[in-house]
């Protein structure tokens, strides 16, 4: 839920913060295209360094799906100057944290070391940003580490599962009905050569963001960043296909069997993304809407399905307006045990017409203002949620001044707009159901996930 932790960041922050953060937000663009977003913040002696490379699982083709995750493993696997693992080993040493991620629209790459060692991390990454060695023996050995995530982390999760059978049913021509990890067919025929090719056509300086926050002079990190990044040479990027998703034309329905203690029911429809944070409404009242449905415990979801009706367990209202592919509105729970998939169902869209046949209150909006800015407080003084923020907005097209204008347009919503989107957006037209039928597990099965779970544990402390 990219959207609602990134107005969460921007209402706790506020406005008189974010006038603050622009002040102290310096920016540039090295001759070999890169663009630099550097951000002071001299609170603490630490600084995060973030790339951004706008390339996801969305760019992937069939047959090759998973190689920009593959290719995030195989970002630790070494450079003719730094060995495999040794970027980890260097980066804990300067007393440092280091990760990566990949999602369907980027993949991203951070350090948060002291202060003073910011430059010897911004080499570190500039080198394989142009040297990885993608030594076969080393892929023969990471693309199982892959395969085995998938089945810990896919296979193995019933919940994982469904929402995995349900894009691939939502979406019939976007790139989204792919899954970030692969299917697993791909990855057992995935080859060096492809992660090369990723590789070589995506990871250059102008299909790159740098992101740095913390205790910094932006003019000595933008030097720093010309002696290490600037000597990377910019490649000519292929032209990106604009994939159109056809018009949907009636209800979708799909039931997966895995084993599992409660059924579960996962709803979505077809809803607008953010696509002009000036022009757009429609995206920040769906965004109150899935505030207002499932923000707080005395929500409407939770109070009228778990506590009044008591037919589900859990209930959850989600909603991510900010992509570069389409956007989708999703309600999902699990009915209590002597209450049906069907009953909860009922409920559920009982609740939707609630709001679009009588609307919201102003308390209720009011209250969702205040969830916001209370949601993720932890994150107010962190260099890391900074980056983040700053990462996400430019990655994703919208700028990282765009910040103070979202903000506006949220609180700019009314009763009357949250009641628009529920009238407009909630009909089975636009809609895919997913129903997760739970079968038994037997024992050897549940021996077999244990020791796999067990596995990725080890893996994950190396």
């Amino acid at each position: 839920m990219r959207f609602r932790i990134l107005l969460s960041l921007l209402l706790l922050t506020g406005l008189s913060a974010m006038a603050v953060a622009a002040e102290t937000t310096f920016e540039t663009k090295l001759a070999n295209g890169m663009r630099v977003v550097v951000r002071e913040d001299a609170r603490a002696p630490t600084a995060v360094q973030m790339v951004w490379y706008r390339v996801g699982s969305m760019d992937e083709h069939d047959g090759v799906t998973g190689v920009a995750h593959v290719t995030e493993h195989m970002m630790f696997k070494g450079t003719p100057s730094v060995g495999p693992g040794e970027f980890n080993r260097r980066v804990a040493a300067l007393g440092g944290r280091d990760n990566a991620f990949t999602s369907t629209d980027y993949t991203a790459y951070f350090q948060q070391v002291p202060a003073n060692q910011l430059k010897t991390v911004m080499a570190l990454e500039a080198d394989r940003m142009r040297h990885l060695t993608l030594d076969p023996a080393s892929y023969d050995k990471e693309i199982q580490v892959v395969m085995e995530e998938r089945r810990m982390r896919t296979d193995d999760q019933s919940t994982a599962r469904v929402h995995e059978a349900m894009s691939a049913v939502a979406w019939q021509a976007h790139p989204y009905r792919r899954p970030i990890i692969g299917w697993m067919s791909d990855l057992e025929q995935l080859k060096v050569t492809d992660v090369r090719d990723w590789y070589r056509r995506w990871y250059v300086p102008n299909n790159a963001i740098l992101v740095v926050v913390g205790d910094v002079n932006h003019q000595r990190v933008f030097e720093w960043a010309r002696e290490t990044y600037g000597k990377v040479p910019a490649r000519v990027l292929e032209d990106r296909k604009q994939y159109e998703e056809p018009p949907q034309a009636g209800l979708r329905q799909l039931e997966v069997k895995a084993p599992a203690d409660l059924p579960m029911l996962v709803m979505g429809w077809k809803v607008p993304r953010l696509a002009d944070p000036q022009k757009d409404v429609d995206p920040y009242a769906l965004e109150m809407l899935a505030q207002i449905l499932d923000g707080h415990e005395a929500a409407r979801l939770p109070a009228a399905l778990v506590r009044e009706q008591q037919v589900a367990v859990s209930v959850d209202a989600s909603y991510d307006a900010m992509n570069r592919g389409p956007g989708m509105f999703v309600l999902q729970a699990s009915p209590r045990p002597g209450h049906t998939v069907a009953e909860l169902e009922s409920a559920m869209r009982q609740a939707l017409a609630a709001v679009a046949d009588k609307g919201v209150t102003e308390q209720e909006l009011s209250r969702a203002r205040s969830q916001l800015r209370a949601a993720q407080v932890y994150k107010k003084d962190s260099v890391m949620g900074q980056a983040m923020e700053i990462g996400m907005l430019e990655t994703l097209g919208y700028g990282w001044r765009s910040d103070t204008l979202m903000l506006d347009k949220l609180n700019a919503v009314t009763e009357a707009d949250v009641q628009r989107v529920a009238q407009t957006y909630f009909t089975d037209t636009q809609l895919t159901i997913a129903r997760l039928v739970p079968q038994p597990l037997d024992a050897a099965e549940m021996m077999r996930r244990a020791q796999r779970a067990q596995a990725g544990q080890a893996q994950s402390r190396h």
